[in-house]
């Protein structure tokens, strides 16, 4: 009882903080929110170590608390990963601000002139699992976006994720903007979320982003609206007019680039007409390459097992795939509609009514042809960065960006005008 006041005390000063910040950030013009973003890519970059030191610390946690490699990979920062943060950083600086823009305007007989503008959110808050690059990537863009941010990031990457905040709160010290403006929780007990999930007045939106265990408790508590981040359950159709060396290249890079992000492909269905024309190569490329074939039906072959029932519909942020034959493109997109988590699905066909139907048939929050579900990303959509995927189908969905942080007001002009 005594940690459940103490976390509702402790979101209620941060709650309350982020609220007068974030009415400075709605009033901040662009160039201020962009020096801050070069400043704390700046602080980023002559950081390094000490961030790496804190990861480090991390790591050795997460081996200690039995984290899988798919985990710790999600958990791992070396100077690659941490120069692209301070390159994502200046990505989301440069572009155009959404705060103000003109969404849509027109004028009505009355002699009213109406603009719907963009504005800021308010207070948004942030629950992350493992990925310390959260807290530069959310940080980022609810600034960009005008709005204040608290972020809880998982246990296991505190130091990571205090290191890099430090740098966030740098950025904003340095283009003289309230340090309050992007905070975090500074304790691993987890009842300071539970604390977040019912901080109505304090927290516009919540936005998760990890397993389907995080996700489920922030839905099933929230006393305030979400974002939703369900699983990365992403699907492959390989069709009968598939061209085989795409089909190739495609499947090993959305399964075996990075296993442990939410864009990795977990389920492969290939058309019976591409197996009777190609062969196995594509099951043969992945156990070549290491990946646990989990196969049903004439996909079973030398080096696969059998899959079972509850492999389908399964996100396994890990070397392993399922695989079934399918017949054709409708069965395919029944089968997605059935195990699918609405996230991302790749077909990849040289039919171009095969692709077509494909992207008619399923309401994923991505949907792509003859390309690797990896790109499901806000970097690579061109946002600089993202909070998460959205899979739900309110307000925002796919890559969450600065754009889809914010929401709208309606700004009206008369002269003198009076409703008959």
């Amino acid at each position: 009882m005594t940690d459940m006041v103490q976390a509702r005390q402790l979101i209620e000063a941060l709650g309350t903080a982020a609220r007068e910040a974030a009415v400075v950030l709605a009033q901040t013009p662009a160039p201020g929110k962009e020096a801050a973003l070069i400043a704390a890519a700046d602080a980023v970059t002559a950081q390094q170590d000490a961030i790496l030191r804190a990861n480090e610390a991390d790591l050795a946690h997460g081996r200690d608390k039995g984290l899988s490699d798919a985990m710790l990979d999600r958990l791992r920062l070396d100077a690659p990963r941490l120069e692209a943060i301070a390159k994502s950083l200046r990505e989301v600086a440069s572009q155009p601000d959404p705060v103000g823009q003109v969404i849509a305007e027109w004028d009505r007989p009355t002699g009213l002139h109406i603009r719907r503008v963009r504005t800021p959110i308010g207070v948004i808050g942030v629950i992350y699992e493992s990925r310390p690059n959260v807290t530069a990537d959310a940080g980022a863009l609810a600034l960009k976006s005008g709005n204040a941010v608290i972020l809880r990031g998982g246990s296991e990457s505190l130091q990571s994720s205090a290191a890099i905040h430090a740098c966030m709160v740098h950025g904003l010290r340095a283009a003289g903007l309230p340090e309050t403006a992007i905070q975090m929780v500074p304790t691993r007990d987890r009842a300071a979320v539970s604390a977040m999930l019912g901080a109505q007045g304090l927290i516009d939106v919540i936005i998760p982003r990890g397993g389907k265990g995080l996700v489920g408790l922030v839905q099933s508590e929230a006393r305030v609206p979400v974002f939703a981040h369900l699983e990365g359950i992403c699907h492959i159709y390989v069709d009968g007019a598939a061209d085989p060396e795409k089909a190739r290249r495609v499947v090993l890079n959305a399964k075996t680039r990075r296993t442990g992000i939410c864009g990795a492909a977990e389920c492969l269905l290939i058309d019976r007409a591409y197996l009777a024309r190609h062969g196995h190569h594509l099951i043969r490329d992945l156990i070549a390459v290491g990946v646990e074939v989990r196969a049903e039906g004439e996909l079973q072959i030398d080096g696969t097992i059998p899959a079972q029932p509850d492999d389908f519909g399964r996100e396994f942020l890990d070397m392993i795939i399922a695989a079934r034959p399918v017949d054709g493109i409708e069965q395919a997109i029944a089968h997605i509609r059935r195990h699918g988590s609405q996230h991302t699905e790749s077909v990849i066909t040289e039919d171009q009514s095969v692709a077509d139907r494909f992207f008619a048939g399923l309401d994923s929050a991505i949907l792509m042809h003859n390309a690797s579900t990896q790109f499901a990303d806000g970097g690579e959509f061109g946002m600089g960065a993202e909070i998460g995927i959205a899979t739900g189908k309110m307000h925002a969905r796919g890559p969450v960006g600065a754009e889809q942080l914010t929401s709208f007001k309606y700004l009206v002009t008369g002269d003198g005008t009076i409703r008959a």
